[in-house]
């Protein structure tokens, strides 16, 4: 009888530890500087971004990210990136523990306006993944941005915006050596207001949601965007 107390026990905290481990209601935060210059005149550039990303409001690490590329824009319709990203990623709660990914990706932006003042961007990205303590891994993902001025024609200075974007995650792989993965990974669902301080710098203040196979959490998203 001892033991089977002791089983059931044991099943129920595994059971209620294993639905404990990331607070779905708990609103997280993302704080990014997103950035991207030109070489001149030529059509060589970089581009980068910087996010802190927290479970919470502020001070449980869930990822500090940090990007870079060179870019290459053969006329204003498109973009192209090759670059490297290094992520830490924390635990969720009191601990303290991080793993760590290096990323390469490549990575197409195509702009185009719709009307007056619809401006869409296609973003097509892959990326080979090497994560800590898992096999070599791969991952696609697309992202629709809409951009829409609400105070004026474009998105240059003192302009009053609206940001949306969708962006979806599909693995490359099912098995990452350490167990296995769906093909979906992951959705990300935004919206918020920007402001164009100047022509080359906006802010935003929005919301995020980001759903997976397992989880919906919803993230406040603060970012400076910078052109020089």
């Amino acid at each position: 009888m001892k033991k089977l107390f002791l089983v059931l026990f044991l099943c129920f905290f595994s059971h209620f530890n294993s639905h404990a481990q990331v607070d779905e209601d708990q609103l997280g935060a993302w704080y990014m500087y997103i950035w991207n210059t030109e070489f001149g005149e030529s059509k060589f550039g970089l581009q980068g971004d910087a996010q802190y990303r927290n479970w919470n409001v502020l001070g449980d690490l869930e990822q500090l990210l940090l990007r870079a590329g060179f870019t290459y824009s053969p006329n204003s319709s498109i973009k192209l990136t090759l670059g490297y990203a290094n992520i830490t990623s924390g635990s969720f709660g009191d601990s303290n523990d991080t793993s760590s990914e290096n990323r390469i990706y490549q990575e197409a932006l195509l702009p185009h306006k719709i009307a007056n003042r619809i401006y869409l961007k296609h973003r097509f990205r892959y990326e080979q993944r090497w994560v800590e303590d898992q096999d070599f891994r791969t991952r696609y993902r697309y992202n629709l941005f809409l951009n829409i001025p609400l105070n004026q024609p474009d998105l240059n200075k003192n302009s009053i915006y609206l940001a949306l974007y969708n962006e979806i995650f599909i693995n490359g792989q099912k098995d990452v050596g350490n167990g296995r993965v769906e093909l979906f990974d992951r959705n990300r669902f935004y919206a918020a207001l920007g402001y164009a301080i100047k022509d080359n710098l906006k802010v935003q203040a929005g919301y995020m949601e980001q759903s997976t196979n397992d989880i919906s959490k919803g993230q406040l998203q603060l970012s400076l965007h910078h052109s020089f």
